[in-house]
């Protein structure tokens, strides 16, 4: 019975409140409004649509602009003013709980009025109807993110966060704002130097993501999530090192820490990797060694926990999507279709961010440096390499995989070549039988792009160079064809620094691992392959006639002296495409090589003194069968 009581004294109220807002004059309105805040509290939105349609947007206008000074309502408004400015403030924000009174063009237009409002310093009762005004009618349409953003709502933002109170509604109604602005591509942040507010924003929502222990707290993880898996990242990069104060990253160490070590759903522990991925390419490997400080913990934390938490997530992460993704190309493509092929992509996806990952954590384990801080200890230690070891083992598996199935091309695949490949250039005696197992096909997969591997032969060369050192991965190189993929790799690598894309690094590599093939080809069945070796001596010609680096020279100049050993001049001239101006260069080239021999040697050329052995003993092997050679150094 007590609701039926009360529904007639509510419905005279509104109809009191109908009959002010219809008056002829102002004052009968600002009564009517006044009324109208009582209404505010609930969620009645059939009495807010009536009261709205009521009050129309002309008187509202009037009564904002009044409050702001910049209009007249009724006489003594100046007095009044920021009585006004709060009632005109809450009544906005309460008509736009309804969605199609937020959406409206009215409603659209009062965006820049209110940031005005905010920008001015308005009190603290007002503002958080200002934030809940933005909130909801950006949220509404897409003209209204566009407002917000056009009106400066990102300088607003950064300018304000960082006096709003922690974990209060004010910042999670700021958090949603950036949040919504973010999601539209089309209004340029990153075009229109946004980006040093952007980053004063995450270091300010990083401190959320530290601190708060409820639902802020995710919610902070999916606005930093968001921003380092899009473009913003590498945009920011200069942005974040250029913060005076580094905080944020300790914060976001300390947040990623939390999620990492608790009970929280996979696709929240997925974010916090993401995050943590992005923030040692901003901050480099040593972030994850560092204090961690968690809300309600007083003991001290060891400084490589998050090393340890952001491992072991990712080393299940591996295991989980590598069986996911097997199991959606192997075993379910009879059943293939668009969903399919969309879930493959994201978990491939994802993939690489968290081989991106353990990449890192090898390139950190491979550099510890007391003078840099980043000490671990050996238990630590022990962990890492242990933990490395098995995820290794399950990404071979997966190559294993893909092998029995006849799959060479796929960016999953070639991630994959890409982690071994860093780890086995630390440590080239791990998996060594299933290394000799899978070398072949590894030096053969293809990225989805790519119409020859390249790539994951790049990826594999440390570890081969190490491996060429014994015989024993020479012979594996010769039996599995291996080789062939080094030296077109090499080839296509001289052809690329020809035109502008340096990576002297890589082809350095490959020389190395040509020549340790081919300096023990008599302690193996070296491969009867002439032509492979007759197309590098044609790369390494050009490479080397417009250069004056003497370490270019001499290593060229000692890959051909190990060619020409099984070869002769007669034979490079009889081969097709072979032409003699290219004879006449490898001439020049060997000239160049020996005049650098002598009493009056460089420093530079000491420093190469057993590149300088290796060429002039083979030249005195082979002379005889290349008269042009000899005539070029005789000359």
């Amino acid at each position: 019975m007590e609701p039926e009581s009360q529904q007639p004294e509510q419905s005279v109220s509104l109809q009191d409140c109908l009959k002010l807002l219809k008056g002829e004059r102002d004052e009968q309105r600002l009564a009517g409004l006044l009324l109208v805040t009582k209404f505010c509290k609930g969620e009645d939105l059939a009495s807010l649509r009536t009261i709205y349609d009521a009050v129309g947007p002309r008187f509202l206008d009037r009564l904002l602009k009044t409050g702001l000074g910049k209009g007249v309502v009724s006489s003594g408004s100046g007095e009044n003013r920021e009585a006004y400015l709060q009632l005109s403030v809450t009544v906005l924000s309460a008509f736009c709980r309804v969605t199609d009174i937020a959406s409206s063009e009215e409603m659209v237009s009062k965006i820049p009025v209110i940031v005005e409002v905010m920008s001015k310093g308005a009190g603290s009762n007002v503002l958080e109807e200002c934030y809940e005004f933005l909130y909801l009618v950006s949220a509404a349409s897409e003209d209204g993110v566009t407002a917000l953003y056009e009106s400066g709502g990102m300088k607003l933002l950064a300018c304000q966060m960082s006096t709003l109170p922690d974990g209060s509604h004010l910042m999670e109604l700021a958090m949603k704002l950036v949040q919504l602005m973010l999601r539209k591509p089309s209004l340029g942040i990153t075009k229109n130097d946004h980006l040093s507010e952007l980053s004063i924003i995450v270091a300010i929502i990083a401190r959320q993501f530290a601190l708060l222990q409820n639902a802020m707290k995710f919610e902070a993880l999916h606005l930093v999530s968001a921003i380092f898996s899009s473009e913003y990242t590498t945009l920011l990069h200069d942005a974040f090192n250029e913060m005076p104060n580094e905080n944020w990253s300790n914060h976001i160490r300390d947040g990623v820490a939390a999620i990492l070590q608790n009970r929280v759903a996979p696709a929240e522990k997925f974010e916090a990797l993401i995050v943590a991925e992005a923030m040692v390419s901003i901050m480099g490997e040593g972030w994850l060694i560092g204090q961690i400080n968690l809300p309600n913990v007083h003991d001290p934390i060891p400084a490589d926990r998050c090393l340890l938490l952001v491992l072991e997530s990712s080393r299940v992460e591996v295991a989980v999507l590598l069986n996911e993704l097997a199991y959606a190309k192997y075993e379910a493509s009879g059943t293939s279709s668009s969903s399919t092929a969309e879930t493959i992509i994201l978990k491939q996806q994802k993939v690489t961010i968290v081989f991106s990952l353990l990449e890192k954590i090898i390139k950190l384990i491979s550099s510890i440096d007391e003078s840099e801080g980043h000490v671990i200890n050996e238990s630590t230690f022990t962990k890492v390499i242990k933990g490395l070891n098995e995820t290794i083992g399950v990404v071979l598996e997966y190559l294993q995989d893909a092998k029995e199935h006849g799959q060479k091309r796929g960016n999953d695949l070639l991630a994959s070549v890409r982690l071994v490949g860093s780890y086995l250039a630390e440590t080239p005696i791990a998996c060594e039988e299933k290394i000799r197992e899978l070398l072949g096909y590894m030096l053969s997969v293809e990225g989805e792009d790519e119409s020859s591997p390249f790539y994951s032969v790049c990826f594999l060369l440390p570890m081969l160079c190490q491996m060429t050192m014994k015989i024993e991965g020479c012979k594996l190189l010769a039996s599995s064809g291996g080789y062939k993929a080094v030296v077109d790799c090499l080839v296509k690598l001289i052809g690329q620094n020809r035109h502008g894309v340096e990576d002297n690094g890589c082809i350095f590599l490959a020389c190395d691992t040509v020549m340790n093939f081919l300096l023990k080809r008599e302690q193996f069945q070296f491969p009867e392959d002439e032509s492979t070796f007759y197309n590098l001596l044609k790369a390494l010609a050009i490479w080397t006639e417009d250069t004056n680096d003497l370490s270019v020279v001499m290593m060229a100049s000692s890959i051909c002296t190990l060619v020409f050993d099984f070869t002769s001049e007669d034979a490079l001239l009889n081969y097709p495409d072979f032409s003699s101006s290219c004879l006449n260069s490898l001439s020049r080239l060997i000239a160049r090589s020996l005049d650098s021999w002598g009493q009056d040697m460089s420093d530079v050329a000491k420093g190469e003194m057993d590149l300088l052995e290796i060429v002039t003993a083979g030249y005195s092997r082979w002379v005889n069968r290349f008269p042009r050679i000899r005539n070029a150094v005789e000359r």
